[in-house]
């Protein structure tokens, strides 16, 4: 496991800055060109592994590829690619040939399947755990690319293989083309322009304008973070709100109106309801710990096409808690494991940080590895040890 860079530490990942300065000046507010960000003694990940990764049925896989549209008037430059977007998996066979050009295939969650992907992502673990999302890997051949847009989320965007040319763009005017199958930019004006080739990173905050074409074959990956919407976050937390009602899962009481009058007006919502209802609603009350609660399951939650693997054969207690302390083990890529002062989540479920577990489970959190050093303390009868076993059991976690 990666360990994660210290705060006040320069590194060539963010172009000699510190994480703590690059958060400071750039995360969130302006773009980052890094020449030589990441080197490698061989590439993240190889065009026939993205291939075999995009014709599995658990990971989400996209094919774009681009035409060209006649011009609709004589004299007319701005000629528009001609979109189509198709979902996989995809076999080898279905995918155009790689001699073609103008075709890109993105394959996401690629940190979940290929461990160089992963030790990639734990690079940029100066940023909450909460903020991660994953590591998108995109091939190009020559001409590929999505068109220009803007994502709602902060992204690096790291040259892998071969050449792109980003073009990027502060505009405000962010108008999308109608009846494509892609957001793509209706009125896109490049302001700077930059040829990135392998090891070089850009970095852009949220709604920065941009567009990347493949110089020959291409593969970039894509660091991107969680940012969820508003009212999506609104809807969900009055959902699990509702669950934790007093009446839920009660007889529940219901809105009476006894000794209201006869009307003449039966299709007329009586105003004395709306009061009322207005009453029963203003009682619905949440206090910070229904909120920390609520992010801590929402934010560690995986993703729809997200499975673990249970060990075909778990092996008993104390079989497990011998080869804990012989090897170690480490959460599996797909866990997502936060903390906060009162509770732990894991994977959308959440309980009490007792004592007999904080220390062991805010450092596995940070870690993400318990050290077979560590694993000597534990006992059979440890919490630790039965939570950590459970996890096993479930295919939350692995021995390293």
């Amino acid at each position: 496991m990666t360990t994660p860079l210290a705060l006040d530490q320069k590194t060539s990942l963010l172009g000699g800055l510190t994480p703590a300065q690059f958060m400071r000046r750039h995360w969130h507010r302006k773009p980052l060109l890094i020449r030589q960000a990441y080197s490698g003694d061989k590439p993240l990940i190889d065009r026939d592994t993205l291939i075999e990764l995009a014709a599995r049925d658990d990971i989400d896989a996209r094919l774009i590829t681009q035409g060209r549209k006649k011009k609709s008037a004589p004299g007319q430059d701005n000629v528009q690619p001609n979109w189509q977007l198709d979902h996989g998996p995809f076999e080898s066979d279905e995918l155009p040939s790689f001699k073609t050009k103008l075709w890109t295939l993105l394959v996401q969650g690629v940190n979940l399947h290929h461990p160089a992907a992963d030790a990639l992502m734990q690079q940029f673990r100066f940023i909450s755990d909460a903020r991660l999302d994953d590591v998108m890997v995109s091939y190009a051949t020559d001409g590929g690319g999505v068109g220009p847009h803007f994502d709602s989320y902060d992204v690096f965007l790291l040259q892998v293989h071969g050449k792109r040319r980003w073009r990027i763009s502060t505009q405000h005017d962010l108008s999308l083309t109608p009846g494509l199958p892609l957001k793509v930019l209706q009125n896109f004006s490049a302001e700077q322009e930059w040829l990135l080739e392998p090891g070089d990173m850009l970095y852009l905050p949220p709604h920065v304008a941009h567009d990347g074409v493949a110089v020959g074959e291409s593969i970039t990956a894509s660091i991107g973070f969680r940012a969820p919407q508003v009212g999506e976050m609104q809807s969900q937390f009055l959902y699990q709100l509702a669950e934790q009602l007093p009446n839920h899962g009660k007889a529940e009481r219901r809105y009476s109106d006894a000794g209201q009058p006869a009307t003449a007006e039966p299709a007329r919502v009586p105003p004395h309801m709306t009061e009322k209802v207005a009453e029963m609603l203003a009682q619905i009350r949440w206090s910070e710990q229904d909120i920390a609660h609520f992010l801590g399951r929402y934010m560690s939650e995986p993703k729809q096409n997200v499975f673990f693997d249970a060990p075909p054969r778990p092996l008993a207690l104390p079989a497990f808690l011998t080869k804990l302390k012989l090897r170690g083990a480490e959460l599996d890529p797909k866990t997502r494991l936060l903390y906060d002062q009162h509770n732990y989540y894991i994977n959308g479920e959440n309980a009490p940080l007792k004592a007999a577990l904080r220390r062991e489970l805010q450092n596995l959190a940070n870690t993400r590895v318990i050290a077979p050093q560590i694993s000597v303390t534990l006992s059979h009868d440890s919490p630790v040890t039965h939570l950590l076993y459970e996890w096993y059991c479930a295919g939350w976690m692995r021995f390293s």
